[in-house]
């Protein structure tokens, strides 16, 4: 459910109001019932849940260099295996 943030247009009282999508908008202030206006916010933060979002959670620099090596190693075996079928 998204928080929405008023402002009264006459007395100048901020508040934030808990409101369903389809809710109406409030229409007065709750300290001197005047008009309100509702804010335009900049959102909430994206909080990322699960596993690989962590600096921890990513390969070190050594196994990325070790994988690579084993990778090069398997194509060259490859080559190899070709250039003795021909």
């Amino acid at each position: 459910m998204p928080t929405y943030e008023y402002r009264c247009k006459k007395c100048g009282h901020r508040f934030e109001r808990f409101q369903n999508i389809t809710d109406e908008p409030l229409k007065a202030c709750p300290l001197c019932s005047k008009e309100v206006e509702r804010l335009i916010g900049c959102g909430a933060g994206i909080i990322f849940k699960g596993s690989g979002f962590y600096s921890t959670d990513y390969r070190s620099e050594s196994y990325k260099k070790q994988a690579k090596k084993e990778t090069d190693l398997s194509s060259d075996k490859k080559e190899e295996k070709r250039a003795v079928e021909k």
